[in-house]
């Protein structure tokens, strides 16, 4: 009925030769008698409150009724000495049909397995990408093919592996995770909830520690404990540590032991993920008014929220924690969805369409912000100021290395003809003018054959770029943009390095003071011999799994890379729009007293918000639009009056009039409230 593995002693190991260095804890305390009394009284129990058992993978086991646990789709319900598969919690902490539990104010299901199922944590061990990047690297080095397995399933597949390790099996290799239901339950429930205080925050590359008793650890105080203890053999407990940043340290920095193109150790190290990190060399990284992580990944609700179904005695908790977990991974979501038969995903349409939604709100409104003006203009130039400020409260793209994004900056004359494009994403994803090794950082861009593109470039030893992970030995170029309050200072900066010709960029994370989050881009148009009115817009596009980081992989063939080739060749590559700005109608203000328009008058002038105007005899309004001082089309009305209110904000404003008889415009300052 229950999959029982071999009990062992307490005992800390570390595994032979492992380059990585893993330490696990493989200690258990429980006897496997007490284990087996436990479920021969859970299955009693069941029993007598009329719980049927059921089918799973062709074995018979005890759980809740059909209506309670885990749906059609059967999450994993397994069981050993040292973890239990989400299946087991589902029965409290999934969907509740009577909505009563988990659900929000208005009675929406905020359930943590409902919420988590389609995640990229709940799908870690399935990611079709993750199996083929891991063979690859295997494929490459094939020496370290043990080692390099058992450290990307350390994160990606934790119950399986540390269940491996608990029990002195070895090293967790690529066949294991394909053939353990442990390990395909990704980051589950207590792939998170399990982890005990020790080490919070200070542990990485996978390095976790376990509780080695059955228990789990959650946000509240005195939970109620009997029913886990009776039902899932599991005791609550509260652990501060659950709602802090450095409970995600141990999987979100990741350093590796680099090696030379021949397989040999260089006896460093690189750093190539480092989102926990770069969060403490942020300003969200304080304990009075910062963010943590669950902050935004793990959003909360104020009202109070009955955490479990199945008892209406129970008294509301709050604040209550989302499960959402979205970052910004569109792409693998979308292709997963497309082929979630074929991976046994054990998620629906709705429950992806519902996570891409949430994931896709994450990248476009809590991302980055962009601010396009116009400096000036001369007979031959137009010059324009780019601002980007990072919203996150890490660097922007975050984690795996092959996340790029770039911008698209276009000039139109008002038949739409394009007179500069720089950024223009062609079929396979690269970009225009993108160099064939990378793309420089740029502080000045006065030519379409340049672009900003903002990746981590990783080198080999040759200083070559390599999408070989193992073979990383320095950063070419990092110029993702970093976090508010980012310093060079930082105890943390070695594992989260500024590289290339950012470091040197006197606009980069700088606006008068290090730690801005910002960058700025100076673009230089060429415009010798245009008189048209201009048409600027400014688009950050993200990718998170570009087809030119892809080759090297493509190049090889293992059963996992081939599978995810062809899923991925029939993936939608869209680029995700991250942000955008533009000004519209550049050329009114630097043409205000020319021939072309007329000057009207307007009263008051300065004004505190409305205005009025004067128009010659017979002259009747169709548009008014009023431009900021830099060109910017501020609003824009159909009106047969002859008054408007100017924007909020105080400054100097045009007033572009387009009548029956000609345009009109005029200058007006507001005044401040």
């Amino acid at each position: 009925m229950v999959n029982l593995l071999s009990h062992q002693t307490n005992s800390t190991a570390q595994v032979g030769n492992d380059p990585f260095r893993v330490r696990y804890i493989c200690c258990v305390t429980q006897s496997t008698f007490k284990i087996v009394a436990a479920i021969l009284a859970f299955c009693a129990c069941t029993a007598f409150l009329g719980f049927d058992a059921f089918e799973v993978d062709g074995s018979s086991k005890p759980g809740f009724p059909k209506s309670l646990r885990a749906d059609s789709l059967g999450l994993n319900l397994n069981i050993n000495e040292h973890f239990m598969a989400s299946g087991n919690c589902d029965g409290c902490h999934g969907y509740d049909e009577t909505g009563h539990a988990s659900v929000d104010a208005n009675g929406q299901d905020i359930s943590p397995v409902t919420t988590w199922r389609a995640t990229m944590m709940a799908n870690s061990g399935r990611d079709p990408f993750f199996r083929a990047k891991m063979s690859h690297e295997a494929q490459v080095n094939p020496s370290h093919a043990t080692q390099l397995q058992d450290k990307c399933t350390s994160c990606h597949a934790p119950l399986g592996r540390y269940s491996y390790h608990m029990d002195g099996a070895g090293h967790y290799t690529l066949a294991d995770l394909e053939n353990d239901p442990f390990g395909q339950d990704g980051v589950s429930c207590m792939g998170c909830h399990k982890q005990l205080p020790d080490h919070s925050g200070s542990n990485h590359s996978g390095e976790l520690y376990y509780d080695t008793l059955m228990r789990e650890y959650g946000p509240y105080d005195k939970p109620w404990q009997a029913p886990m203890q009776d039902f899932v053999l599991v005791t609550p407990f509260k652990g501060e540590h659950v709602t802090r940043s450095g409970f995600c340290a141990g999987c979100h920095t990741l350093i590796t032991e680099s090696v030379d193109l021949h397989g040999q150790s260089t006896g460093t190290s690189f750093v190539e993920q480092a989102t926990y990190h770069e969060w403490l060399n942020s300003v969200y990284n304080d304990e009075q008014n910062g963010i943590t992580c669950q902050g935004c990944h793990v959003p909360r609700v104020t009202e109070p929220v009955v955490v479990s179904a199945n008892y209406l005695s129970l008294s509301p908790r709050t604040p209550y924690g989302k499960h959402e977990l979205v970052g910004g991974n569109t792409f693998m979501l979308k292709l997963m969805k497309a082929n979630r038969e074929a991976l046994d995903i054990r998620a629906n349409e709705a429950h992806f369409d519902s996570t891409i939604e949430r994931t896709m709100r994450n990248l476009q409104q809590h991302s980055v912000q962009m601010q396009l003006q116009s400096t000036s203009l001369t007979a031959d130039t137009a010059f324009f100021d780019l601002q980007l400020k990072n919203l996150t409260g890490h660097k922007f793209p975050s984690g795996y290395p092959s996340r790029r994004a770039f911008v698209e900056f276009v000039v139109v004359n008002t038949s739409g003809d394009t007179v500069f494009h720089s950024g223009v994403m062609n079929a396979d994803q690269s970009i225009q003018g993108e160099d064939a090794t990378y793309e420089p950082h740029y502080n000045i861009i006065n030519s379409q054959s340049q672009a900003q593109i903002y990746e981590m470039v990783m080198g080999d030893v040759n200083l070559d770029p390599t999408t070989v992970l193992e073979r990383a030995y320095v950063p070419l170029k990092d110029n993702r943009l970093v976090p508010r309050g980012f310093s060079t200072s930082h105890a943390v900066y070695d594992t989260t390095l500024i590289a290339g010709l950012a470091l040197s960029d006197p606009d980069f994370n700088f606006d008068g003071f290090e730690g801005s989050g910002t960058d700025q881009v100076h673009y230089h148009v060429p415009v010798s011999g245009i008189s048209d009115t201009l048409n600027v817009y400014a688009k950050l596009y993200y990718l998170a799994a570009p087809k030119k980081w892809m080759q090297e992989m493509f190049d090889h063939s293992t059963s996992q890379i081939d599978a995810f080739k062809q899923m991925f060749l029939q993936a939608d590559h869209s680029p995700v729009l991250v942000a955008s700005d533009s000004i519209i109608g550049l050329g009114i203000t630097s043409s205000i007293l020319n021939t072309q328009s007329k000057r009207i008058s307007v009263y008051p002038n300065p004004s505190s918000g409305f205005v009025n105007f004067t128009l010659p005899n017979g002259a009747q309004p169709a548009t008014v639009r009023i431009y900021s001082a830099n060109g910017k089309v501020m609003s824009e009305t159909v009106s047969n009056g002859k008054n408007v209110l100017l924007p909020a904000s105080s400054g100097t404003y045009y007033i572009q009039v387009t009548t029956n008889s000609g345009t009109f415009v005029s200058k007006v300052v507001r005044l401040g409230r």
